[in-house]
């Protein structure tokens, strides 16, 4: 056999930790599972990220071979900084600190390894370095220079062992910082962080299940346009550590944090999750899921549709009641959206025109703001759907221009296009268009709680009653607690349009229940006027009217935005028959 020997210029990263044999005399088989832990989750990874590969280890190191300097003295900085953030948590004195040399030179390749000057190089500039730095010679400075946003400290000419010739050498990024890194603004919506998953089964080759559950629920989390997410190799850098959250909430500058734990047990696997506000330690949400581990990867789907249907809601909760404590005086054109949602979300039929008045506001302040325009179409339509609003009043004209705006400034939205349907149907009886709008914003987020929940809605104003139905399930499976979902509600109306009455009572008396105020009254009695329960059915609708004291007969006739007339006809029948005055 031949083996086949080729050169090449190579940049060859090289690293050690310092210490290394005190660290293993006094905690051998802690040191060794640390190490050999960053080498597989942080190293070989960030490496691999930067075109690079691991092309040997030692017991207390790693060579790597870059094709490009400036990608190999990328991941050298990324590389320290993910090592001392992973390291934080833990005493000094026993923290495994990493030195890195970083040298660009002629290479010897021979099958999987290689060697030569290039890399003896790198391997005593690695040895020169003080813990926590990066050492580069002159020749990959050289090549390095004006193309990189880092800092470079000259050390001048340096002795190598067993090199003949002095090399200059810099130091990356200068001396490492001793003080805690300093806290970061708070962006202007809801911030969070994903923190890795524990593997709490006892078995090290389930760690990828964890790993992967939370890069599904991040990936999730970061298609809601509504949310900052920090990203997956970030929160990565936190694996392993005993935290201080409000410590990481800071570093990262995110307001909450979700963290969980992954525990299997023969076939069956449980998946905890829980959502914590940074600043307080305060616990919002928490879960836990059992199932099958038949199929792995439609748990990890499941739970993660779960997860981000439950922590969405809860999340914008907690921010309405974050800005309702904050003065006037700091109002913004987020805040004023936020106030706007808070005012809707009380269903109560005074607060209306103060979210309106909040939407408004928020316009003003920022006339590109998509979800404000939008608030103010869907916070219209709902005014017309209580009967607020008269035929041919400013404020109708007013909301179908908002709602068309707010989807030509954020097309690809699906809140957006979402409410906006649910708006275009009501105050200009645009079917059609309001079916399109609907259709995309599935297409584009299926899992979102707004798409399905108010979605629903829209759905039976076109007819589609079995699609509302299913919306409405699975927006319940998403977010059980979640009050806006009107499952009870949708599900009710879309069985009473399909004359199936029976069936329907049971839903829409829970959601007189729960929802006085809305319209599931006015189902409710003419179900059981149909059925012949008169008396039930007229203290149904006096409940109705009670809510409703100046809405007669001829006001719902004129006000169709349901699609399907004869549907609707059936509907006022029996309204008629519980007692609703013309």
């Amino acid at each position: 056999m031949i083996l086949v020997i080729e050169r090449r210029l190579a940049a060859i990263l090289a690293g050690d930790v310092a210490g290394y044999s005190r660290l293993v005399e006094a905690d051998e088989e802690g040191v060794l599972a640390r190490l050999r832990a960053q080498l597989r989750e942080v190293i070989e990874p960030a490496v691999a990220g930067h075109r690079g590969r691991v092309f040997k280890t030692t017991g207390d190191g790693f060579l790597a071979e870059f094709a490009s300097v400036v990608d190999a003295a990328r991941c050298a900085a990324a590389l320290q900084q993910a090592l001392a953030a992973r390291e934080a948590g833990i005493e000094s004195g026993q923290r495994l600190a990493w030195r890195l040399g970083l040298n660009l030179g002629d290479v010897v390749v021979e099958g999987g390894d290689v060697h030569g000057d290039g890399v003896n190089v790198a391997a005593r500039l690695e040895a020169l370095a003080e813990p926590g730095t990066v050492c580069v010679s002159a020749t990959a400075y050289e090549h390095l220079r004006g193309k990189l946003d880092l800092a470079f400290e000259d050390l001048g000419e340096q002795a190598l062992k067993n090199i003949a010739r002095p090399v200059r050498v810099y130091r990356l990024g200068g001396k490492p910082a001793e003080a805690p890194r300093a806290a970061l603004p708070l962006p202007d919506k809801p911030s969070l962080v994903v923190l890795p998953f524990q593997n709490m089964s006892g078995d090290a080759e389930q760690e990828y299940f964890a790993d992967g559950m939370t890069e599904e629920i991040t990936t999730a989390l970061s298609r809601i346009r509504q949310f900052f997410v920090i990203a997956r190799n970030t929160a990565f850098t936190y694996k392993g550590r005993k935290l201080d959250l409000k410590q990481v909430g800071r570093e990262l500058g995110v307001r909450y944090l979700l963290e969980g734990s992954v525990r299997k047990a023969g076939n069956r696997v449980r998946i905890t999750g829980q959502l914590i506000e940074a600043e307080t330690g305060t616990h919002l949400w928490a879960h836990k899921f059992d199932g099958a581990l038949e199929d792995v990867f439609d748990l990890q789907d499941r739970v993660t549709r779960s997860v981000v249907g439950a922590i969405e809601p809860a999340i914008k909760r907690t921010e309405i009641d974050r800005v309702s404590r904050k003065p006037p005086a700091s109002f913004d054109a987020y805040d004023c959206l936020l106030r706007a949602i808070g005012k809707t979300m009380t269903m109560l039929p005074e607060d209306r025109p103060e979210a309106l008045a909040f939407a408004r506001r928020a316009v003003q302040l920022d006339p590109a703001f998509a979800d404000a325009w939008v608030w103010i179409a869907f916070c219209i339509s709902q005014e017309r759907n209580l009967l607020r609003i008269p035929d041919g009043a400013e404020a109708i004209a007013e909301g179908v221009k908002a709602a068309h705006l707010a989807v030509q400034l954020s097309p690809d939205d699906p809140a957006t296009l979402t409410y906006a349907a649910v708006a275009v149907s009501v105050l200009e009886g645009d079917v059609d268009r309001s079916c399109r709008w609907l259709d995309r914003a599935y297409a584009i987020n299926p899992d979102s709680l707004v798409v399905l929940s108010t979605g629903a809605v829209a759905r039976l104003y076109a007819g589609q009653y079995g699609i509302a139905a299913e919306y409405a399930r699975r927006a319940a499976e998403l977010s059980p607690l979640d009050p806006e979902t009107l499952t009870h509600h949708i599900t009710g109306v879309s069985l009473v349009f399909r004359r199936r009455l029976e069936e329907a009572l049971p839903f829409l008396k829970r959601a007189v229940q729960d929802h006085p105020r809305n319209n599931a009254s006015l189902f409710l009695a003419s179900a059981l006027a149909h059925l012949g329960r008169l008396e039930e059915a007229r203290d149904a609708m006096r409940q109705y009217v009670a809510a409703r004291p100046n809405v007669g007969l001829s006001q719902l006739n004129r006000h169709r935005q349901w699609r399907v007339a004869a549907d609707y006809d059936f509907v006022l029948e029996g309204a008629r028959l519980a007692g609703l005055p013309e």
